[in-house]
């Protein structure tokens, strides 16, 4: 019989040592995916934040600071088209060489196993926020059929929770393309299922990076428009 059976680091694909110790023998562990120092290069999001996108002010100079919010958010605010759709994004990690570089082969080189590393901070984060629906944001289907998956779905769907997909998306150029002035300024990119209930339900969306937050409020806007109670995100990074 094999003590310790052997895991492999999804991200470096070196051994990742077993605990060692009675409860090892004794009991079975979880499997792990990522060794501990490859964890260690996520920089978790901590200390004080913006109220909705979560944007670190230990990172941020003063001047772009107004109150609770971030000069982003509170330009967002300050529109009335844009006021209040999005309550509160949640991002795990900040959007580092070395995260960048994990999300890049997950998302555009295929590696779908990668959504496993993510699991616990993901279900972690999900159990303190309670919802109706979890939303994943979709891909237009030239972009899924580019990428063979859509990363939101994949990271909901390895928690074990049931993904809620009543939105599609109308394809146009990659976001990665575009300005932050011209992701702002796009018209709708989503069309919510007809029929759908929505009024009264609390909503959390699922994506993997925060980056102006002009998708995910897009997606609150359809969303609240259809009575949603309020909307949250869940992201990757930030």
């Amino acid at each position: 019989m094999d003590l310790f059976p052997q895991d492999y680091c999804f991200v470096c694909h070196e051994p990742i040592r077993p605990t060692i110790g009675w409860k090892a023998i004794f009991s079975k562990e979880k499997a792990s995916y990522i060794c501990p120092p490859c964890q260690s290069k996520f920089e978790t999001i901590i200390g004080e934040t913006c109220r909705i996108c979560c944007r670190p002010f230990a990172r941020l100079d003063e001047k772009f600071r107004d109150g609770d919010l971030c000069h982003d958010c509170f330009r967002w605010e300050k529109d009335e088209h844009w006021k209040g759709l999005l309550d509160k994004n949640h991002s795990l990690f900040l959007y580092n060489e070395f995260l960048k570089e994990v999300i890049a082969r997950f998302k555009f080189r295929g590696d779908y196993v990668l959504a496993k590393i993510f699991v616990e901070f993901f279900r972690n984060k999900l159990d303190e926020i309670k919802a109706d629906f979890y939303v994943p944001i979709p891909l237009s289907k030239e972009r899924l059929y580019e990428r063979g998956f859509n990363q939101a779905a994949a990271l909901l769907s390895e928690t074990g929770l049931p993904a809620t997909e009543i939105l599609t998306r109308i394809h146009s150029e990659k976001q990665s393309k575009k300005s932050r002035t011209e992701r702002i300024h796009l018209l709708q990119v989503f069309q919510l299922t007809p029929s759908v209930q929505l009024q009264e339900k609390k909503v959390v969306l699922i994506d993997d990076i925060y980056t102006t937050g002009s998708t995910l409020r897009h997606a609150a806007k359809l969303l609240k428009e259809a009575g949603a109670a309020s909307v949250q995100s869940i992201t990757l990074a930030r």
